[in-house]
């Protein structure tokens, strides 16, 4: 009998993770961190209904923390297997790993020195050292090339599309297969190439991010540039919380370009994100997952001059004029957008864009539905810089472009699990991929567990 617990990214957006056990054995699909909300952040501390030490592997569909971010914990409760996951993943969270274990020791530390904790010390989830004794645990593979996981398993990586090393996966327990699509990017994204089609599959765990909308028809470079130009023309900042992976990369492939077509204003631009600066090399090394040439890739990379240092960081702050800031994290949970949030924030003159998915609970959702007010390190910063979003630049495949690719794989699974997605989105999404395909679809609970035939 296999079974498939959802232990995360249900009823809600973060926090992915799955749980297979199939012929005696113990699998972990996807590894991430719960975000936004106070009561999902705490699943993070709380025990994992399993043991950590008898999972024999993980296997992670890609780098973003929220699919990524707990393996530091779970190697400190007693896991010590392989972590399957792509080449390109592989490069990421050599990055991402011990950053965010650095992040988390500087929350605690700053949350220590100012009071604003419900703890007494506040400590972090994990450190920077814990991020690091991870990577000696990480198997990369390449897309497209089976390998064996013991036990009559083996597993398959496809492209996704949504960052690089982002991946599909395919599980052959025996004579069943289990498929998870993780985050499944767009067919015209204009620096990823699109997510390859599926293989056939007895059952499927589907994204539905975006599953009750559908991306807005703009011209994003025209949109960008209104934006910048209407900000500048205000002596205003205008400061993007992005994504160090993904969306980061991509504000600075349509900087470089609106530049090199005269479109936008001469205004300085930094990218202030260690991780980011990082993963834009990273970005450029794995072109198998990307559209950009070599010319686009150079002038991205040189699009910005990098803050690498927090003296850096805090320079940006001191600068007179408006300029272009992109820092991260893409929903302001932390790290240095904080400080520029509350040194811009208070201004009519500057603009808040936000360019990727906002999860209930965060302080960018908070902006994009309106806050008068935000909570940044224990105070409350007052709210006058306009809020713009660009949806047009999700690495998100809206519920039109997934349906549109399933269809080309021309599936006939037994059963479809819809997770991944807020409630009202992902059993809007429910409905349609019953709707379209008379498949057995379901939006299954958190901590649920269903047996597979």
């Amino acid at each position: 009998m296999t079974t498939i617990q959802f232990l995360g990214a249900a009823d809600t957006v973060t926090g992915s993770r799955y749980l297979v056990e199939a012929n005696g054995a113990r699998l972990l699909v996807d590894c991430g961190l719960f975000q936004g909300y106070q009561k999902l952040r705490d699943r993070n501390w709380d025990s994992p209904t399993f043991d950590p030490s008898s999972l024999d592997a993980v296997l992670l569909t890609h780098a973003h923390i929220d699919h990524s971010g707990y393996l530091p914990r779970l190697r400190n409760l007693g896991f010590g297997g392989p972590v399957h996951c792509t080449l390109g993943t592989a490069d990421l969270l050599r990055v991402l790993l011990p950053d965010a274990g650095y992040l988390q020791e500087e929350d605690a530390r700053r949350a220590n020195r100012y009071g604003y904790t419900r703890h007494h010390p506040a400590e972090p989830l994990y450190t920077r050292e814990d991020g690091e004794r991870c990577l000696s645990l990480l198997k990369a593979h390449e897309c497209g090339k089976s390998f064996e996981l013991g036990n009559d398993m083996t597993a398959t990586f496809t492209r996704a599309g949504h960052i690089v090393g982002s991946a599909c996966v395919a599980l052959r327990i025996g004579q069943t297969s289990l498929t998870f699509s993780g985050d499944v990017g767009r067919q015209c994204d204009p620096i990823m190439k699109p997510p390859a089609p599926l293989a056939a599959t007895d059952y499927l765990v589907i994204e539905s991010t975006y599953g009750d909308r559908q991306h807005p028809d703009e011209d994003v470079c025209d949109a960008l540039v209104r934006i910048i130009t209407e900000t500048a023309e205000r002596g205003g900042v205008i400061l993007v919380p992005a994504f160090a992976v993904g969306r980061a990369q991509h504000l600075l492939h349509l900087v470089a370009r609106l530049r090199e077509e005269q479109r936008i204003p001469e205004l300085p631009v930094y990218l202030d994100s260690p991780m980011s600066i990082d993963a834009t090399g990273i970005f450029c090394k794995h072109a198998d997952d990307h559209r950009l040439n070599e010319h686009e890739c150079r002038a991205m990379c040189h699009a910005a001059r990098y803050a690498r240092t927090p003296e850096d960081s805090k320079a940006i702050d001191r600068q007179m004029g408006s300029m272009i800031i992109i820092s991260a994290s893409g929903m302001a949970t932390g790290g240095r957008i904080l400080h520029h949030l509350r040194r811009f924030l208070p201004d009519e003159r500057n603009t808040v864009l936000l360019v990727g998915y906002q999860s209930a609970g965060t302080r960018g959702r908070a902006l994009l539905e309106g806050a008068e007010e935000l909570r940044i390190h224990g105070q409350y910063v007052r709210v006058k810089a306009r809020v713009r979003q660009l949806e047009g630049l999700s690495a998100h495949g809206d519920y039109i472009e997934l349906t549109r690719w399933l269809q080309a794989a021309n599936l006939e699974p037994r059963r479809v699990f819809v997770t991944h997605g807020e409630p009202a989105a992902a059993d809007a999404f429910r409905c349609r991929l019953s709707d379209a395909f008379g498949w057995d679809v379901v939006v299954p609970d958190h901590g649920s567990t269903w047996n597979l035939e």
